[in-house]
């Protein structure tokens, strides 16, 4: 196993900057995800790792060597496309035996290595199957397979699972998990859907419409922690509000415009934290109690009408305007333990935060 190391990767396609810059270090044995909007230039880094575009500057490593002008084949390299690319008119066998074919190995070392790698991936039963007489699950299997049957430092997935249903790709993320764990090899995952990217990283960057990555880390520091507005409204859903810095060395506050002052808990100051500039503020909406009776000992709350509510059995999201134009997101989880408020829409409620859980962002 070893690591990817990228530095200083610039890429421009017809004119347009489609990575400026990019620095990122990919430890060996992870389970990384690239988590960005569509356009930002996911795939096309994922391609420059694996050989299959020039960079304009910069350099790629595996572990410490340079592979930044090394072929495909050299590279120990090897990647999953979000159509699969099956050979049509191969079956199972010999669409993941066709690397081994190419290298000219032994017939029984082809056959034993396949035949292993197929009860790895569940797929013993459909050795003899072409690709249009397997379901959407079995042909990313055999993708898969097909991918590490040599045992690559590394496996790029470019949105791997984009075609599968919702249950189906709920399955194959956490098969995907086993399959990391059990191999030990460095997974780099492509996605823009957030619910995969925090359901199998380890560690992920995400990645903004510059080309740039905005933040790199745990799933949960990313999710809790978010260093700019980009961030915190693009991975997860969020309440977001600008305001003005006030009393930041002694009782820190936010002014928004029309809703009033806000308590905030700065662990640290920040170089950009200064008295009167302009800030956000970014409040998930699952931190957020919502309530028909008013509470005193909570550090922030406000007063609004419910909007719309949307029932997702294991929570129920409530839409609640605030001074007739604000908007703020409640969910709440339905737990049979808990004793919770028949709330309805039109109903008067009461929103309430602890300071603790406003994350105070730059704009």
């Amino acid at each position: 196993m070893r690591s990817i190391r990228l530095k200083e990767i610039t890429k421009s396609h017809s004119d347009r900057l489609v990575l400026n810059k990019v620095n990122l270090t990919i430890p060996s044995g992870e389970f990384f995800a690239l988590l960005g909007p569509s356009g930002c230039g996911k795939t096309t880094l994922l391609r420059l790792i694996a050989g299959l575009e020039t960079l304009d500057e910069g350099a790629i490593y595996l572990g410490n060597h340079p592979i930044t002008h090394l072929p495909v084949n050299e590279r120990s390299v090897n990647i999953v496309f979000q159509n699969y690319a099956l050979f049509p008119h191969f079956n199972v066998f010999n669409n993941v035996a066709y690397s081994l074919l190419i290298q000219k190995k032994p017939k029984s070392e082809i056959e034993q290595r396949v035949i292993k790698i197929l009860k790895t991936f569940h797929l013993e039963n459909h050795i003899f199957k072409f690709p249009n007489q397997l379901s959407g699950g079995q042909q990313q299997r055999v993708a898969l397979a097909r991918a590490i049957i040599n045992e690559p430092d590394v496996l790029l997935l470019d949105e791997p699972l984009a075609a599968l249903d919702f249950k189906l790709r709920e399955k194959m993320l956490i098969e995907l998990i086993d399959l990391q764990d059990k191999l030990e090899t460095t997974f780099i995952y492509v996605t823009h859907d957030q619910f995969e990217a925090l359901t199998v990283a380890d560690h992920m960057a995400i990645m903004n419409h510059q080309g740039e990555i905005e933040q790199i880390g745990t799933p949960k520091e990313i999710y809790e922690f978010p260093i700019s507005s980009f961030v915190a409204k693009f991975v997860g859903t969020t309440n977001l509000f600008n305001g003005t810095l006030q009393n930041i060395d002694s009782n820190p506050e936010i002014e928004v415009k029309h809703l009033g002052c806000f308590r905030l808990y700065l662990p640290q100051k920040k170089d950009w934290i200064d008295e009167g500039r302009k800030v956000s503020m970014s409040i998930r909406p699952e931190k957020i109690l919502i309530s028909k009776k008013p509470v005193h000992h909570f550090s922030n709350n406000l007063k609004g009408i419910v909007s719309q509510i949307v029932y997702y059995g294991r929570s129920t999201q409530y839409n609640v305007i605030v001074n007739n134009q604000f908007k703020i997101q409640v969910f709440e989880q339905n737990e049979e333990h808990f004793v919770q408020e028949d709330i309805d829409y039109d109903d008067q409620v009461y929103l309430y935060w602890q300071k603790e859980n406003a994350i105070l962002l730059e704009n």
